[in-house]
């Protein structure tokens, strides 16, 4: 049933339909590189990694000035640059103790190399061309040199490098000039491949309702003989920012208009000489603004499953923009829920969008049914199956969304025994969501440490569990979904290892004999 009222039954195969495509965890976002110098950022992305585990990490930043690569000097009255790694080194290696690489970002513009001063984001990053195209071909060619030095060669070749980030928007590169970006990326790329001809190099790194700049770029790079071994876009659902003091508004479109900017790039470039190359979502959301408090909602969730459980048919990756609150693109957050889109506030609380990523996390290699409110996969070595449903949303008004929603589907199960062991882990509107606790706390701007408590035991998602009979290979599985709710079901076959004078009638000495 999807929110009526006569119940139908979806017989799910026993025949697997393929594997379940990792590019939902291929990627996530972070913000500004240097931030990860932060050791509660550090904190932060240690959780992620082992509940969820991400393998590659992008963010802004890696060549202006925060990082401080680029060092021009005087000396005996001439120029000079210097290259120094102090902060990359440090930021990389965190990186990699973590169990996730770098996606590589090369922006923005370091000042003393930038062209002109148009700046973006609080932290004022350079968003002009360089000044010498020389020197930006041999910052690029240090820079990369140096992680090839520094982590060998056969691992650097596996971490994408992108050049620039949305320069179709002219806050991000100045004027929106096509023509001047296409230089930047040939210049860029060729002195990537200086460094070694198998280092993937890929972009435009386009922003959303910009598809027209993707066949020019193919044709440039086409008639000049230009590397480029992936194509890399952006998608986002938000309408224009509605503004309140230290905080965002917009209207979304419905989630499927993010799978249709997914396929956005292969559609385009059908019959040109990128059409076969890997397609990398390098940032996405439902909102471009980390003051938005929708990325803390339930909503949230539930807006984003059938994202998160389908967009893998149709890229390499997808990156979740961001993992944590640590971010400050529009300055220092004003409150612990700010609306920050990371998966995890920056008191590493749990937000019902970080429980649909780790309930993925626990979800089966091989896909069994997919459906428009439910995923269904099991993994062979064990024989668990795990179902993800979720609710239905309504993005012209939150309170619109049905307050009850049934998924009803018979699961095949492989249990000797005829029983098979049920987990359920839900997050919605009244469960999992600390956004919810923390308004109904009265949106305490700097919690004290027992509110904190209360916002991480509110933010863990609600768990049941039962017995589930299984009847010739099957089990009957009805879940009713509340408001937003996304949940998690996991069944285990049984195997039976109950001595026979076990009998929990017996749990007060009433009843029975012993034998």
């Amino acid at each position: 049933m999807r929110s009526g009222a006569e119940l139908t039954r979806i017989v799910v195969p026993q025949q697997g339909v393929g594997a379940l495509p990792d590019a939902w965890r291929a990627c996530v976002g972070t913000g500004r590189f240097d931030l990860a110098l932060r050791s509660d950022y550090q904190e932060s992305l240690a959780l992620v990694q082992q509940e969820i585990g991400f393998r590659y990490i992008r963010g802004h930043g890696l060549l202006s000035d925060g990082v401080g690569i680029h060092r021009p000097y005087e000396h005996a009255g001439r120029r000079g640059v210097h290259h120094s790694f102090t902060y990359a080194d440090q930021i990389v290696d965190a990186y990699l103790d973590l169990g996730i690489a770098p996606f590589i970002e090369l922006g923005f513009m370091p000042e003393a190399l930038a062209a002109g001063d148009q700046t973006v984001f609080w932290w004022r990053g350079n968003v002009t061309p360089p000044r010498s195209e020389t020197e930006w071909a041999d910052l690029v060619r240090a820079t990369i040199g140096n992680l090839v030095d520094r982590y060998g060669l056969a691992q650097v070749r596996s971490w994408p490098i992108e050049v620039w980030n949305e320069p179709n928007l002219d806050i991000f590169w100045q004027g929106a000039d096509q023509a001047a970006y296409h230089r930047l990326y040939e210049v860029t790329a060729h002195a990537v491949k200086e460094v070694d001809a198998d280092l993937q190099v890929g972009g435009p790194a386009i922003s959303p309702g910009a598809d027209e700049w993707l066949v020019p770029f193919a044709e440039y790079v086409t008639d000049r003989g230009v590397p480029v071994d992936f194509v890399s876009r952006h998608a986002y659902t938000s309408g224009p920012a509605q503004h309140v003091p230290f905080g965002t508004h917009q209207t979304l479109m419905p989630a499927d208009h993010l799978l249709e900017q997914f396929a956005s790039p292969r559609k385009h470039l059908a019959g040109t000489a990128l059409a076969d190359l890997p397609v990398h979502i390098t940032e996405f959301n439902s909102s471009y603004r980390p003051d938005n408090p929708v990325h803390d909602t339930a909503f949230h969730a539930a807006y984003l499953a059938p994202v998160v459980a389908a967009g893998g048919d149709l890229v390499d990756s997808f990156s979740y923009w961001t993992f944590s609150d640590v971010f400050e693109e529009v300055g220092i957050p004003a409150a612990i829920f700010h609306g920050g889109f990371g998966l995890l506030t920056h008191r590493q609380i749990r937000k019902p969008t970080y429980h649909l990523y780790a309930f993925m996390a626990r979800m089966g290699r091989q896909v069994l049914a997919r459906g428009t409110d439910h995923l269904v996969t099991r993994d062979d070595d064990t024989g668990r199956v795990t179902v993800l449903a979720w609710a239905p949303v309504d993005v012209t008004d939150v309170t619109a969304s049905p307050d009850r929603h049934v998924v009803s589907l018979s699961v095949p199960v492989t249990a000797p025994a005829g029983s098979a062991f049920l987990l359920r882990s839900s997050v919605s509107d009244d469960a999992g969501n600390a956004w919810r606790a923390w308004c109904e706390l009265g949106r305490p701007r700097s919690p004290r440490p027992a509110q904190l408590d209360a916002l991480r035991t509110a933010a863990e998602p609600a768990r049941s569990h039962r017995a589930l009979p299984v009847v010739d290979g099957r089990a009957d599985v009805d879940l009713t979904l509340t408001r937003h709710e996304v949940t998690l079901v996991e069944i285990t076959p049984v195997v039976d290892e109950t001595p026979p004078w076990c009998d929990d009638r017996r749990l007060l000495g009433q009843g029975g004999r012993d034998e």
